[in-house]
């Protein structure tokens, strides 16, 4: 048996018959077949057409009765098949499964089983299309901290929001878009600390690199970050903590860099000290300033008249919280050395 709710309404499992509202967001609920057939989730074709890749879809064991919750990612053109033949995977009642809609896995239920299904697509979940197969592979047990929390709440969800008025309703229909989005992330961030022991030292170069390359951006946080890495703001706080410092730290002392080495270069030279500092994301020339001398012991128009002069620079972090402030080398800020013999001076 199959039933579905509204507002945010699907009228058949098939591709075309989903009808979302404005978030996006529909949703299947059915009971485990009473017949013959067995139970199979809503699936969709492929945008592009392509036929999926041949072998057997992974298969989804449940031994006992009770409710199921799956999230339904609807990709877009380019959706990747799967990498290998995935291993069975066995649920408990409450679990909360993700599935690709264009490769569906088998079900094998026993009766008195109910299914409910959340479709929507993976933008709305800010996954990218290499995502999928990851957070596809692991259920999201109702014993973990989020799954504690949004199994019940998408369960009501399921119940409710067909009798729900339409303001109620999309509002209900975003909430619940906005935690599966929350789940997807942060399920995500766990599969990639369980699948390799050396994912630290994958993403600490590529969340490094991402730094400096959106330095300028005024917008530039931890919660960019950790969105454009699809990380948990939480495991990015933590990997710095790792590696001795905090991301905003670090953004901190890579601007700076660059607006010192700025205020070193002729072809800035015409550029005033402000216009330098908010180029590199310092919104205050004041709070520029401040934190200039902290680390270097020294004003900004200071280091530029005597980067401008030539003069040799020795001196320069041995006073205030400068000492030791050195910012580069290491971009994680470990390496906080005094400038060394030898080391290029401004104007040099």
């Amino acid at each position: 048996m199959m039933r579905t709710t509204g507002p945010s309404t699907v009228t058949t499992p098939t591709a075309g018959g989903v009808r979302p509202t404005t978030t996006g967001l529909g949703i299947v609920t059915m009971d485990s077949d009473t017949g013959t057939r067995p139970a199979r989730l809503p699936r969709e074709g492929r945008p592009d057409g392509r036929p999926g890749p041949a072998g057997h879809p992974r298969r989804l064991i449940a031994r006992a009765g009770g409710e199921y919750l799956f999230v339904g990612v609807r990709g877009g053109s380019g959706t990747p098949p799967a990498r290998e033949p995935a291993p069975d995977v066995f649920l408990g009642p409450g679990d909360i499964c993700f599935y690709d809609v264009h490769e569906p896995p088998r079900l094998d239920l026993p009766r008195g089983c109910r299914l409910k299904v959340f479709l929507l697509a993976r933008e709305l979940l800010g996954l990218a299309r290499s995502d999928v197969p990851r957070v596809t592979s692991v259920p999201v047990a109702p014993t973990s901290g989020l799954g504690a929390l949004l199994s019940p709440f998408l369960s009501d969800v399921a119940d409710t929001l067909g009798a729900s008025r339409p303001p109620v309703g999309e509002m209900l229909a975003w909430n619940a878009v906005n935690l599966l989005a929350t789940l997807a992330t942060e399920h995500l961030a766990e599969q990639a600390r369980d699948e390799e022991p050396d994912t630290r030292a994958v993403l600490v170069p590529d969340i490094l690199d991402h730094i400096d390359r959106h330095l300028t951006d005024t917008d530039l946080s931890p919660e960019t970050i950790a969105r454009a890495h699809h990380i948990s703001v939480r495991y990015l706080h933590k990997l710095f903590e790792d590696e001795g410092t905090t991301v905003a730290r670090l953004i901190r002392r890579r601007r700076l860099a660059e607006c010192r080495r700025a205020l070193t270069l002729r072809s800035w030279e015409n550029v005033t000290i402000a216009a330098i500092a908010n180029h590199w994301g310092f919104a205050s020339p004041t709070h520029f300033s401040r934190v200039f001398r902290a680390a270097y012991g020294m004003s900004p128009r200071e280091w530029r008249d005597v980067a401008g002069s030539g003069a040799a620079l020795d001196g320069v972090g041995s006073s205030g919280a400068g000492r030791g402030g050195r910012e580069t080398g290491d971009r994680t800020g470990r390496a906080e050395a005094p400038p060394e013999a030898g080391e290029p001076r401004p104007g040099g």
